[in-house]
């Protein structure tokens, strides 16, 4: 029994043994899992921390490269000022040649009217089992052979009709050109008659000419005011005049920029009160210089002995509080003096002063003037004067601002004139009145605000206007241009087309004061703009439909519902988008309306394009949709070459303006396309105004 008892002692303390040493694993294993865990921990959070440290690090890099970069603009910014004259006096100098015009005018482009309409291909009429002689059924033979001919004979007509309005646009732009051509002649005639009368030493040309070199300088930087009052004495053989300086804005307040990383933002370093005011007092030596060298340099006919110049800043008179014109540099300089001088080598300042014995304001900061030493006025001529203030950007001048600056000129030119009301003007902008009993009356005039060129569609709503409202004449007056078929449509009719730059003319012939902005000018020859692309980018979106509803065809380039802007609605008025991407069309074969698509080419941001159709009000009065049925849009090369058809909603009775679908870019870059359907029986303003555009 005892012998047995130890068995059953020694067995239990092994089971307690084993369970000991099961715990303790456990517990080893566990603080093993504890401590790994910890060193997880720690690794992570100084992988977290090294992270942020180069993030702040790269944060804190690109700060001070920002702030590195704008410094460096800083000083090309104040390296420039120093170096003005010297780079300007490296410009070519001014050639009465330059004022005169190429003879030559933009070539007759027919666009798809050049392109003969496809005829039928024969083999593709024949049965699928035999042909027309052999095998097949008689009646699908010639089912076969009465398709063919039905869509030989409409292939015929069409490219007859092609043909009848190719011969129509080409005497139109026959005309149009010879047009073009004269005018070209009878500018280059009369700047040949400007240099006939220069070489006389008549005033008034010679204050033309030396304005215009002045204007047309290219070592003058753009950003300068560019405002000239002259006369010119011819007993004296001077040229007078007041030309307009830069303010001392034009020297950056700032010399450097630095970043602060402590309170993370950057610190401009202000330039040194002395070294700005000695800078820009070098500035307005080195312009009044610049100007004179360009004066002499453009009198290729000896007509200058001398120049008397002042240069002023537009700003408030110290003494009076008076908005004036305060003169801070003065100079009489013969041209036997300045032909001494080389310019690349001088101190501006010192050699205005002590070489040339002008004035110039020991604080031109605080604007304390100086006594000019000839005035325009007192050279016993008249004074001309040019781009008196910054002159404003017609292109991105406001609407009813734009309105009053025509009505302004109308008044200008001795007539009576106000803008009409925003709604319910009838399609006139500003109503004139000519007082001159044999050639005046009533003037009704509309204004464009374009950059592209102007359609005929607006000349003859113009017209329309005129009768209604029994106006004696009509002007339309644009900021670009008018195509051949405008100016054949005026022909003949009490219209007046004035395009953007004689607009300019004619607002500084008659003391106002407007320019066509630093953005590239609408075509000058008239004719459409090609969209920027090979042809061949191109999608041409063809639209046919039964019935006999005339209707306008238009796109909008949105993101999401809302189109980009005003510009991005491509319908008759504006036949185009900025960047030529989307353009309307003319409609070849079948297709009865057309619009052209680089869908490459359309903007990053944008990421629908939405096609739309209206009853044309004046084609079809009172119609609706009603008779808008088996409607498709037809894809296509330029060349005409189908890729694919697409069905589109039926229009509804009732309704004037429909959405027919929309291309709607996909992730990867393909544009699907979307059935659309919804009516307006409002008409198109209603449904635009959907997508965001105001309508007046």
């Amino acid at each position: 029994m005892s012998r047995r008892s130890r068995g059953l002692v020694a067995t239990w303390a092994e089971i307690q043994r084993q369970q000991q040493r099961q715990e303790e694993a456990q517990r080893r294993a566990w603080a093993q899992h504890q401590r790994e865990q910890e060193r997880q921990q720690r690794a992570a959070e100084r992988a977290a921390a090294r992270s942020r440290r180069e993030q702040q690090a790269a944060y804190r890099q690109r700060r001070e490269d920002d702030a590195r970069r704008r410094t460096e603009e800083l000083d090309r910014q104040a390296e420039a000022l120093r170096n003005l004259l010297v780079t300007g006096c490296a410009s070519q100098a001014f050639n009465p040649d330059e004022l005169k015009r190429p003879e030559r005018v933009e070539p007759f482009d027919p666009g798809q009217l050049g392109v003969p309409v496809p005829m039928p291909d024969p083999g593709a009429y024949q049965p699928r089992q035999g042909g027309w002689v052999l095998g097949g059924s008689r009646q699908a033979q010639e089912q076969a052979r009465a398709r063919y001919e039905h869509d030989w004979h409409a292939a015929q007509a069409a490219e007859a009709q092609r043909q009848r309005q190719l011969a129509a646009y080409q005497q139109q732009y026959q005309r149009w050109a010879d047009e073009q051509l004269a005018a070209i002649r009878r500018h280059n005639t009369e700047i040949g008659e400007l240099v006939t009368a220069l070489g006389r030493g008549e005033p008034g040309a010679v204050v033309e000419y030396f304005t215009a070199a002045l204007y047309a300088s290219r070592g003058w930087p753009d950003d300068f005011p560019r405002q000239v009052s002259a006369s010119f004495d011819p007993a004296a053989r001077q040229l007078v005049l007041n030309w307009e300086l830069p303010g001392q804005t034009v020297v950056p307040e700032a010399s450097a920029v630095r970043y602060m990383p402590s309170a993370d933002r950057d610190k401009e370093v202000r330039r040194p009160a002395a070294e700005r005011r000695a800078l820009y007092r070098d500035v307005l030596a080195q312009c009044v210089l610049l100007v004179l060298r360009d004066l002499f340099a453009a009198d290729r006919f000896g007509v200058l002995d001398s120049v008397a110049l002042n240069g002023f800043v537009d700003d408030t008179d110290p003494a009076t509080g008076h908005r004036a014109q305060v003169f801070l540099v003065t100079v009489m300089v013969s041209r036997t003096d300045f032909d001494r001088l080389s310019l690349a080598q001088v101190s501006a300042p010192e050699c205005l002063v002590d070489g040339l014995r002008g004035q110039l304001s020991d604080r031109p900061d605080r604007r304390a003037g100086v006594r000019p030493a000839r005035l325009p006025g007192e050279a016993g001529r008249a004074v001309v004067s040019h781009g008196a203030g910054m002159e404003p950007d017609l292109y991105e001048m406001d609407p009813v601002e734009f309105e009053e600056l025509v009505a302004d000129l109308f008044r200008a030119m001795g007539m009576q004139a106000v803008t009409t009301s925003r709604s319910g003007d009838g399609g006139v902008d500003v109503d004139a009145l000519d007082p001159d009993p044999i050639r005046g009356g009533k003037i009704v005039v509309q204004v464009k605000r374009y950059r592209n060129t102007v359609p005929p569609s607006a000349v003859r709503d113009l017209y329309g206007t005129v009768q209604s409202t029994g106006a004696n004449k009509g002007v339309l007056i644009t900021t670009s241009s008018f195509g051949p078929g405008s100016h054949a449509f005026a022909n003949g009719k009490p219209l007046t087309l004035v395009q953007g730059t004689e607009l300019v003319d004619l607002l500084h012939r008659h003391g106002l004061s407007g320019r066509l902005g630093a953005a590239p000018r609408p075509a000058e020859s008239g004719l459409d703009e090609e969209p920027e692309g090979e042809p061949d980018e191109a999608t041409v979106l063809g639209l046919t439909w039964s019935g006999d509803v005339a209707l306008d065809v238009c796109a909008l380039v949105c993101r999401g519902s809302r189109v980009l802007g005003e510009d991005w609605f491509v319908f008759f008025n504006n036949p185009r988008t900025p960047d030529g991407s989307v353009r309307m069309a003319r409609g070849s074969g079948r297709d009865r309306a057309a619009i052209q698509v680089c869908f490459e080419r359309l903007p990053q941001r944008s990421d629908r394009l939405v096609l739309v159709a209206a009853v044309d009000p004046e084609a079809g009065p009172g119609a609706d949709l009603s008779g808008f049925t088996d409607a498709r849009i037809r894809l296509s090369d330029p060349a005409g070459t189908a890729a694919d058809e697409l069905d589109v909603s039926d229009g509804r009775t009732g309704e004037t303006a429909l959405v027919l679908g929309s291309f709607r870019k996909r992730a990867n870059g393909d544009w699907d396309f979307v059935l659309g359907g919804r009516g307006y029986p409002d008409g198109l303003a209603a449904l635009v105004e959907e997508y965001g555009i105001e309508v007046e």
